[in-house]
């Protein structure tokens, strides 16, 4: 378990403070993705590391966490600026169950949790074949409700590895029983599925440095990588056109459904994870080391899955949570081989 520290201070940046951002399009299709006056607006700084944005539609506020401090916090739209939520035990990525429930992965607590609406924190997964799990970094939920996530090893510190390997799992909430999905990853992180939800995605921030693209079976488990973005990340999402955003090392990386690298966005610090916002879904938040960002794009976050909540489904919203650790790369991908 991480030890406890005080909730870091943090400073609201008005729109004014909003500076004109640096694309560069690798393709004609990434323009139509930015407004032509992109800008990147400093919403709150003065956090240690902070990371796993997810949007509530029907609260219109932003859940993020801030790793070292054991925090999860909100940006609310009409707020005066963020504020601490809840406590955690080092609380990384978080993203949205079909409820509309904040469903987190904790690397101190070695967990994945569910914020239940009477405001208790409820464990739906902390081993695997009756050990304790590596650090769960980053998770997705399912139109199925299957809740998917990565068990990388950036947050065991000193304590010992108890599974033989860093896995991807799928964890159904009905049977209360996960499963090893992918094996074959270094360093598993940023996750999320596409709009169909007939595709997940998966990056290694690993050597391999990588995204992988799996279709999903009908029985819940991962067919053969159909396509490998050469270049990892950490977060990752997609957009409603099944256009996938990541954090990369040199920043926000945007690539096509096919592999094609559609345009790069900086920012002052290297981004850790992102997701669409807004009344719209069409503002990408993003947490960048003690910062976070906004950025107002031309596309909309992918939608829910269907069965989710009603405040939340009658609009697009995120597609996953994020994770933390290593990203970047500089090539677009291609198809597996």
């Amino acid at each position: 378990m991480m030890e406890r520290n005080s909730v870091a201070s943090f400073v609201l940046v008005s729109l004014a403070a909003a500076l004109p951002a640096q694309a560069t399009f690798h393709a004609d299709a990434g323009k139509a993705l930015l407004p032509a006056d992109v800008a990147v607006e400093r919403v709150a700084g003065g956090f240690r590391f902070v990371e796993g944005p997810v949007w509530r539609a029907d609260k219109q506020e932003l859940v993020f966490s801030d790793i070292p401090n054991n925090q999860w916090l909100v940006f609310a739209i009409d707020s005066a600026g963020c504020k601490p939520w809840q406590a955690s035990e080092g609380a990384n990525g978080n993203t949205l169950d079909l409820q509309g429930l904040v469903v987190s992965c904790q690397h101190g607590a070695r967990n994945v949790v569910r914020h239940k609406a009477d405001g208790s924190v409820e464990v739906l997964v902390d081993a695997f074949d009756g050990k304790p799990l590596n650090s769960p970094n980053d998770v997705a939920v399912r139109s199925d409700g299957s809740i998917w996530f990565t068990d990388p090893t950036y947050g065991l510190g000193q304590r010992e590895r108890q599974q033989p390997g860093n896995f991807v799992y799928r964890f159904d909430p009905a049977q209360k029983r996960a499963t090893v999905v992918q094996r074959d990853f270094e360093m598993p992180n940023g996750i999320c599925f596409a709009p169909d939800q007939l595709t997940l995605y998966v990056a290694d921030s690993g050597k391999p440095d990588r995204i992988g693209a799996f279709p999903v079976r009908g029985d819940g488990t991962l067919g053969t990588a159909t396509m490998w973005f050469a270049g990892g990340a950490d977060g990752i999402r997609c957009d409603a056109q099944g256009n996938l955003w990541t954090a990369a090392r040199d920043g926000v990386r945007c690539y096509s459904a096919d592999g094609e690298h559609l345009l790069t966005l900086a920012l002052p610090e290297k981004p850790a994870n992102l997701a669409f916002g807004g009344p719209k879904l069409d503002q990408l938040f993003v947490t960048a080391r003690t910062t976070l960002y906004r950025v107002q794009v031309a596309v909309a976050g992918a939608p829910v899955p269907a069965g989710a909540a009603a405040g939340a489904a009658r609009k697009p919203a995120d597609g996953g949570g994020a994770g933390g650790g290593g990203s970047g790369g500089a090539k677009a991908g291609g198809k597996a081989k």
